[in-house]
């Protein structure tokens, strides 16, 4: 287990790295092998709505961080402890955004690969970041984090 490097949660990789090599996987695997689907082209609307859902929640979860003052990317200091905005229903919105984004662009590309690849992203996002950020800030915040975690879940 890795010690959090002064004021720093000490996260694996940036999420947005995992996300993105999700998405690069995915098409490879897709160019490599392409099994045929359902008629993807007939959910290509709801693929839409997901990545149009996805970008706004990212936005409104960038913009409540910077309004804020603190840093949002996981590998800089946390300054605040950011309950309001997409931070009042889940922990982590901006995971969640990701997610839901990858979601959308399998949909609409009718990519069936990303989804195990999803959870493969979860399970290093679970134990690579999300509980690397959770001690750090349980140790930065203390109480007022803990209270958090009480009120409002780690996922939607």
């Amino acid at each position: 287990m890795e010690r959090m490097n002064q004021d720093k949660p000490g996260v694996l990789l940036p999420p947005p790295v995992l996300y993105g090599l999700c998405l690069v996987f995915g098409f490879l695997l897709k160019a490599v092998v392409n099994p045929p689907l359902i008629m993807a082209s007939t959910f290509w609307p709801l693929g839409a709505v997901l990545l149009i859902a996805g970008f706004s929640v990212a936005l409104w979860s960038v913009l409540t961080f910077r309004s804020h003052g603190t840093a949002v990317d996981p590998t800089h200091p946390a300054t605040a402890l950011v309950q309001n905005g997409p931070y009042r229903f889940t922990r982590n919105p901006i995971y969640s955004s990701l997610t839901i984004t990858v979601l959308g662009v399998a949909i609409v590309n009718g990519n069936v690969w990303f989804i195990p690849l999803l959870i493969v992203v979860h399970v290093v996002l679970h134990y690579g970041v999300i509980r690397r950020e959770e001690r750090y800030l349980d140790n930065k915040f203390q109480e007022n984090y803990r209270d958090y975690q009480r009120r409002v879940r780690r996922w939607l």
